[in-house]
């Protein structure tokens, strides 16, 4: 089953951290940007929320199991599916881009939703996905207090290298990666690589076949 509870409950709130936290944000959606395709093809955000990243990436379609974060991604222009990230509503090929930010940490099979994510992408295309590293200062925290927060109460956390893994099990050739929240540095930073942020986002490629 998804795990939409708390997003059903406090979809206000889950919009509320992104105004408290603009500056952060902004860097989360800076380091998916440097990893996005080209402009001209047609992207796919699993896990779409509320649109937060999709509607500043130029992404116009997504999947959602939330109806209160749907309609909220809906009101933003955004064309939104319901559907789970281990069963996408698409045919095979069909995209460029697919992007998962914090959503893997919350989907029931994540292996199978990152071969979802590989079967409908064309090939060349690239699957990003952007998440909390769990050996991170900030992962280690929400793991701490996870019993405490209404979103993450529920949630597993992975590292960049399980992740990557996971990615290369699917198929896609990966390396590529950006990380932001860095320790010590100012809020909009965002470095190449991974180790050293909170929040990474890593990509991977489908080869042609």
């Amino acid at each position: 089953m998804p795990k939409t509870a708390p997003f059903e409950k406090y979809s206000d709130a889950y919009e509320h951290w992104f105004e408290k936290n603009s500056r952060l944000y902004a860097a989360e959606v800076e380091a998916v940007r440097q990893l996005m395709p080209g402009a001209g093809g047609e992207a796919l955000e699993v896990g779409v929320g509320t649109g937060k990243f999709a509607l500043p990436l130029g992404i116009a379609v997504g999947v959602e199991p939330s109806e209160q974060m749907a309609a909220k991604a809906r009101a933003r222009g955004i064309s939104v599916y319901s559907g789970t990230a281990e069963a996408l509503p698409f045919a095979d090929g069909r995209f460029d881009g697919v992007l998962m930010v914090t959503t893997i940490c919350f989907v029931d099979d994540p292996a199978k939703a990152i071969e979802e994510a590989f079967r409908v992408l064309k090939p060349g295309g690239c699957l990003i996905i952007g998440f909390v590293d769990k050996e991170s200062e900030l992962g280690r925290q929400y793991e701490k207090n996870r019993e405490k927060s209404r979103f993450y109460k529920d949630a597993v956390f992975f590292s960049s290298h399980e992740i990557w893994r996971l990615m290369r099990e699917a198929g896609f050739r990966v390396g590529d990666a950006r990380q932001a929240i860095i320790a010590g540095e100012p809020s909009g930073t965002v470095w190449q690589g991974c180790g050293q942020g909170s929040f990474v986002a890593v990509k991977g490629v489908k080869q042609g076949v």
